[in-house]
């Protein structure tokens, strides 16, 4: 993430490889979360567009479940963000973690 938030990129590569700019980012009155959705707001603050304040603020969403969202992405990718998904990822990731 860019430690300087005044300088920010323009557009940043999203969740299926293709550029992804402000306006490309879901609308602030999203109430369907589908998983590239949530990929791309991911990959917005990941690559310095959004802050983690300002996704908070824009998408009415708690720190945990944007965190939530971070997390399966780091040890799933983007089928870890599927909502039926989440418990069979979760288990996989913690037997993982015990052996």
């Amino acid at each position: 993430m860019i430690e300087n938030q005044d300088i920010r990129p323009a557009q940043v590569i999203g969740p299926l490889g293709e550029p992804l700019t402000l306006d490309d980012l879901p609308s602030p009155n999203t109430k369907r979360w589908v998983m590239r959705r949530k990929a791309e707001v991911v990959a917005a603050v990941n690559g310095g567009l959004l802050t983690i304040d300002e996704v908070l603020e824009r998408y009415n969403l708690t720190l945990e479940e944007f965190a939530s969202w971070q997390r399966a992405m780091d040890r799933s990718g983007m089928k870890g963000l599927r909502v039926t998904r989440i418990q069979k990822y979760r288990e996989e990731y913690e037997r993982k973690l015990r052996y």
